[in-house]
């Protein structure tokens, strides 16, 4: 994949923004708070419809331009894959409601064509390595939920839908909970929603599973070279809900992908799923809350045994972080047929002579990647040579 084009109105501090990318390797230079992170932060929303540092999309609006009643976003990426081109189109409208009211809407398409977001995800991929994605490793579950569903939702078809559906069922299944406690009622009313829960639940668990389980064979190759054979990394899940059944007198049971994988279909995690909702509806009542499912799994990371989450220094998150996401570089070309686009913020500032050239050694295999730069100094003479050069300076690119 080839990002050719990038196009964007009122997005951040660009009010507009047209740059041609012919290059394979791009570098965004100049100082902070400049833009730099926000083009790739444009380039990511695109991929994944999901921003990294905005908590909704009305923040993605231009400033001055969200000030009016009516506002538009757009973002345009020409692409090509495979030899063939194609362009996607993301727009944030805001319209005007009432008197001093607005209200946001977003419109997708693909080829000219409107497209759900479902349908959208996959057509144009890409892998983001930022500073403060060591709370993936560091951070709360909901951190790495969070990271493993933008990595699935790009590479599995009905993923992201599933995933919408789950979240709506429980928030309206924890509404019903809520009330069954308080008020009073036939449990039966929950029959509709843990059906939904349970089927929509198995499609994420099932995925999960699969995803864990490839990543790990695949970061756990890079791990063992970016540490000299000095560590062993694995990726453990564990499932709120866990469609293997906990051998007697085990306290707790990690799934163990690659053995169990034969015998874990969508269909069995559904029925295993469903039944154990049954069985604990009185107490879900009681608390008005559904206790298990997908909204509540947990992923850790180990090297050599140890959680590096909660007992790794800085320097094995780091190394640990660039594993996985040069694991997702690999995983989503595997699954989808052509790389995805690698975005590295500042990355090369963060890591070790030793990590910075294994890093820079990577690039020579990726089609296509864009790193911003405050320094650089940190690149090789004949890496810059090579290189398409862009300085940025407040929210204006210039080539070089």
């Amino acid at each position: 994949m080839h990002l050719t084009h990038l196009s964007l109105t009122n997005f951040r501090a660009f009010s507009r923004l047209d740059i041609e990318l012919p290059g394979r390797i791009l570098l965004l230079v100049g100082n902070n708070a400049q833009g730099k992170t926000s083009l790739l932060e444009a380039v990511y929303y695109l991929a994944t419809l999901n921003s990294f540092h905005a908590q909704n999309d009305r923040q993605l609006i231009n400033f001055i331009a969200g000030q009016e009643t009516q506002a538009v976003t757009r973002l345009v990426a020409d692409y090509s894959v495979g030899g063939h081109k194609h362009r996607l189109e993301v727009r944030l409208i805001q319209d005007a409601v009432g008197i001093n009211g607005t209200r946001l809407r977003k419109e997708i398409l693909v080829d000219g064509v409107k497209r759900s977001p479902g349908e959208a995800l996959g057509k144009f991929t890409a892998v983001i390595l930022l500073p403060q994605m060591t709370r993936i490793l560091e951070g709360g579950p909901d951190e790495r939920r969070r990271y493993l569903n933008l990595a699935i939702s790009q590479a599995i078809p009905g993923y992201a839908q599933a995933l919408t559906d789950y979240a709506q069922a429980v928030s309206q299944r924890n509404a019903l909970l809520k009330q069954l406690g308080e008020r009073g009622g036939d449990p039966a009313q929950l029959d509709f929603w843990d059906d939904t829960i349970s089927s929509r639940g198995a499609v994420l668990i099932y995925n999960r599973i699969q995803a864990i389980h490839e990543l790990e064979k695949l970061a756990a190759r890079t791990h063992d070279r970016l540490t000299r054979g000095s560590e062993v990394l694995r990726l453990v899940y564990h499932p709120s809900y866990d469609p293997l059944p906990t051998p007697e007198g085990q306290y707790l049971l990690p799934i163990q992908t690659a053995p169990q994988r034969g015998s874990l279909t969508v269909e069995k995690i559904r029925q295993g799923f469903l039944q154990r909702l049954a069985g604990i509806r009185s107490e879900e009542i009681a608390r008005g809350v559904t206790t298990i499912g997908p909204h509540r799994d947990e992923i850790r990371f180990l090297g050599n045994g140890i959680d590096l989450g909660d007992f790794g220094s800085r320097g094995q998150v780091r190394t640990t972080l660039l594993a996985l996401k040069l694991a997702e570089m690999d995983w989503l070309k595997a699954k989808t047929g052509h790389w995805p686009i690698l975005l590295l913020d500042e990355t090369l500032a963060e890591l070790d002579l030793q990590r910075r050239a294994d890093l820079l050694d990577y690039l020579n295999n990726c089609e296509q990647a864009l790193l911003t730069t405050t320094d650089l100094h940190l690149f090789s003479d004949e890496f810059v040579r090579q290189s398409q050069i862009c300085r940025v300076e407040s929210g204006i690119v210039t080539q070089e």
